[in-house]
């Protein structure tokens, strides 16, 4: 692939990027006074995008805005400025199902592949707040609100079989982004790749197993194979705890460039696998053995709610009004029986999610762990020894979550089985 801009793009920077929203007046209202008395501030620490934070006397904003490369990587790595057109269209369709809980878009400029939004203060990054091990208490409620909206009303359990149609072919084109998602979450942890890397040596015989495991290889393929071809909602895509942004009492899910109509238990997989690497990587960052036990506690609950609490709401939407789609046609479930039983199937269907979620969790710790792109809760521990110790763990945990899921007949079952990891000293290379 090569490099491709459209004329008149270029990347903003600190200088330019004042003059530009000073010419867009709801901007230029928000911020308030002079381009002269707005401050702007670079604060992109993700792997792809240029984010700015700018402030003036009426306000803030965040801007955010795509590369025509992987910024992680650089001009070695083309991808399509098209990204920044899907998280517009998924900004626009969280916000529509899921009120309050994403930022509200100022602007959208295509031509730059920018988009100026609120400015979240004082919100913080999840994945760092739990890292320094603070509680949010409104985050279960919150998230699981979220995913059950946008998951429920963009599937075929509410929409008509033309208006999901639509809704497919409306992200079709976001495979460049699937494709990062197809290769380093799907296929290049469990073979020699050019982008894998973890903690050698300690985490090598680790490694070497995941590319010699037969039954793993297989299972990741089926999963591969939903991710591929499974059309079932609109997926966020990234949703992972680096996507979050969060005080004690607000929560907002940002970055949903990766979105398209996928396996619904993609994003809750992420969900479950965030909250799990962060509950292994507690014995690095604790100051003392036993020091965050309160705190892993927490995180094990927060785990089991955000599966709970989004089984709950879902159910209760399918009950509802809302499921007015072509799936499950009410007509053909009239009367007291004929209610009965699809009450049975709802609940088979969310077996079927939660089997799927255990598997794509799965997949995404494994590929934080000996892919590209870790996750600083890991990361950011010192020790090597204590930092692979932790990962031995978490990768001992996914390989059984995907290979043998019926040994989770709940989500406590996969509460249980961390909790009883933590006790186990892994032999390391």
């Amino acid at each position: 692939m090569q490099l491709e801009v459209p004329e008149g793009y270029r990347p903003q920077d600190a200088g330019s990027l004042p003059a530009y929203l000073a010419e867009q007046p709801e901007l230029r209202s928000a911020l308030g006074g002079a381009p002269e008395a707005w401050t702007v501030e670079e604060v992109g620490d993700g792997n792809l995008n240029l984010v700015f934070k700018v402030r003036g006397p009426a306000g803030g904003l965040a801007v955010k805005q795509a590369l025509p490369y992987v910024r992680l990587v650089g001009e070695s790595w083309p991808l399509p400025l098209s990204r920044a057109h899907y998280e517009h269209l998924a900004l626009s369709q969280e916000a529509r199902h899921a009120p309050g809980l994403v930022p509200a878009v100022r602007h959208y400029d295509e031509t730059l592949a920018l988009i100026a939004m609120e400015l979240l203060e004082p919100h913080i990054i999840l994945r760092q707040g739990m890292i320094a091990g603070t509680r949010y208490p409104r985050f279960v409620e919150d998230i699981t609100t979220f995913t059950a909206n946008t998951l429920f009303h963009t599937s075929d359990l509410a929409l008509t079989a033309a208006a999901k149609k639509d809704l497919v072919a409306a992200f079709a084109g976001n495979s460049a982004l699937c494709k990062i998602t197809e290769d380093l979450i799907f296929t290049e942890p469990y073979m020699i790749a050019d982008n894998n890397r973890w903690t050698s040596p300690q985490l090598d015989p680790y490694a070497a197993r995941l590319r010699e495991d037969g039954d793993l290889k297989v299972a990741i393929s089926r999963l591969k194979l939903r991710f591929l071809g499974d059309a079932q909602a609109l997926i966020h895509g990234d949703l992972h705890t680096g996507s979050i942004m969060v005080t004690e009492s607000d929560t907002r899910v940002i970055d949903p460039e990766f979105a398209f109509m996928g396996p619904m238990g993609f994003d809750l997989g992420a969900l479950v696998a965030n909250l799990l690497l962060n509950y292994f990587s507690q014995d690095g960052h604790e100051e003392r053995p036993g020091a965050r036990d309160d705190y892993r506690a927490w995180v094990l609950e927060t785990t089991r709610g955000v599966w709970a609490s989004f089984g709950e709401k879902f159910l209760a939407l399918w009950r509802g009004a809302a499921a007015a789609g072509d799936g499950y046609p009410a007509a053909l479930f009239q009367g007291p029986l004929g209610a009965a039983r699809l009450d049975q199937e709802r609940k088979a269907y969310l077996d079927r999610l939660y089997r799927d979620t255990l598997g794509f969790a799965a997949a995404k710790m494994i590929r934080r762990i000996v892919g590209l792109a870790h996750n600083i809760d890991l990361e950011w521990i010192e020790d090597p020894e204590r930092r692979a110790r932790c990962e031995a763990r978490a990768l001992t945990l996914a390989r059984e979550m995907m290979v043998n899921p019926g040994a989770f007949p709940s989500i406590g079952d996969v509460a249980e089985a961390a909790a009883e990891l933590r006790g186990w000293v892994p032999k390391l290379g």
